[in-house]
């Protein structure tokens, strides 16, 4: 537990300890309402398509309007748009509680809310990753950032489960009601936050808030090599998240919902490595160094895939998906904690919009190639080949490049480069 000890440092500090808990309750509450959602449109329509619609409708503004989302982080009241983004949340999820109980929550309906929430999901993203630093010493903001993501991961195991309880018992409408209710305990953390003072920004149209953020990130030689990494990681390594249901079919031969059970238990195992994961994280950057745990995690993560995409049973995919699950998480925090730490504060919401623009734009992209190329050649052989072509890159990295990879060791003593607006711009 000692070794672990600096995973939880940042539970200390009472600002980030509310707004972990508090973004804990809404989570599960977000990932019950997910579970229903999908449960509730593929009772009404009996097509994958329409799940896959309404999947779609939540994930894919993440990719487009997070740097939105950075931009006006940056130019207002942090703590204030918390506030009002999860009130309007609330708002969201608690229409399509009204819409389910009243017989009105018809797939374009559902979806059409849905997509709505994922836009103002998107929005605040980038604040709260924002905000971290600002909770908690600088020395612990990749602990802090593990929590993040073991939260995340822990409303993922916690929230279906829940779901299937609340609908069964209840109905769709409860299970909304629920997730509209979760989304208040991060508004009454915010109203208690203390945050401290930011110097108010100079007025700045969007599009020259957002370009001028895009600047920074390229010109800050740390976020540039996270960034990069990270499209690399989406495009090679991340679409196994996406074909989980297809190694469920292949390793099940069972009925349909024999598929749909391992396709869950998959999902929860990759959730439960990732926290377990997320707890080894800090502790891991403390002893050999954030630079060496990111590319360690990179390395091992591609290993680890090869094994899952190997494994011929139920239960070897299952243990090998919980462990590429802890290795994964590895990667994300690294990466985004270079980000968080490297990028001027004011340009830090922008900066770490743009990562997961990165992430979220490449890794459906990704999922797409690698889909195309399994059903080709295989899924075993596509995910391999995704992760030895990532591999060999980031082995060819170390070896031609240093100086890349020596950039996401923490320098606190040298300032982050802020670089000036083009002329004319």
């Amino acid at each position: 537990m000692r070794f672990l000890g600096s995973s939880f440092r940042p539970l200390r500090h009472r600002d980030f300890a509310l707004l972990w808990s508090s973004s804990l309750v809404s989570n599960i509450g977000t990932w019950m309402q997910t579970v229903a959602v999908g449960a509730l449109v593929t009772a009404q329509t009996g097509k994958a398509g329409w799940t896959a619609l309404v999947a779609v409708a939540a994930f894919l503004p993440l990719g487009l309007l997070s740097p939105v989302g950075g931009a006006i982080a940056d130019r207002t009241d942090r703590r204030r748009w918390l506030l009002v983004g999860n009130l309007v949340e609330t708002a969201l999820a608690g229409g399509l509680a009204v819409l389910s109980a009243t017989g009105r929550a018809s797939p374009g309906v559902v979806t059409f809310v849905v997509f709505l929430g994922g836009c103002m999901a998107a929005l605040l993203f980038p604040v709260q990753q924002a905000l971290v630093p600002d909770l908690v010493p600088r020395d612990e903001v990749l602990a802090a950032s593990s929590l993040g993501m073991a939260q995340y991961n822990l409303g993922r195991v916690v929230g279906p489960a829940l779901a299937a309880v609340v609908v069964s018992v209840g109905s769709f409408s409860l299970a909304f009601a629920v997730n509209a209710a979760s989304f208040l305990a991060v508004v009454a953390a915010v109203l208690v936050l203390r945050v401290p003072p930011r110097e108010p920004p100079a007025p700045e149209r969007l599009g020259r808030a957002i370009s001028d953020g895009a600047r920074v990130a390229w010109r800050e030689p740390a976020c540039r090599s996270a960034i990069v990494l990270i499209s690399l990681a989406a495009f090679l390594l991340s679409p196994f998240i996406a074909l989980v249901p297809a190694k469920a079919a292949l390793v099940s031969t069972g009925s349909a919902e024999t598929t749909a059970a391992v396709t869950g238990a998959l999902t929860t195992a990759q959730g439960v490595g990732a926290v377990a994961g997320a707890l080894l994280v800090a502790p891991l950057a403390d002893r050999f160094g954030r630079r060496r745990m990111v590319v360690a995690s990179l390395l091992a993560t591609a290993a680890g895939l090869c094994a899952y995409a190997l494994a011929p049973s139920v239960a070897t995919s299952v243990a090998a998906l919980g462990l590429v699950g802890l290795l994964y998480i590895g990667v994300l925090t690294g990466l985004s904690t270079v980000v968080l730490v490297r990028a001027p504060e004011a340009y830090r919401a922008r900066v770490s919009s743009l990562f997961f623009v990165a992430l979220g734009t490449v890794y459906p992209l990704g999922a797409l190639v690698q889909g195309v190329v399994a059903d080709r050649v295989g899924l075993a052989d596509a995910t391999i080949g995704g992760a030895l072509v990532l591999a060999a890159v980031v082995m060819w990295i170390r070896v031609a490049r240093p100086a890349f990879l020596a950039t996401l060791d923490d320098r606190a003593t040298e300032p982050a480069v802020v670089p000036q607006a083009a002329p004319g711009v």
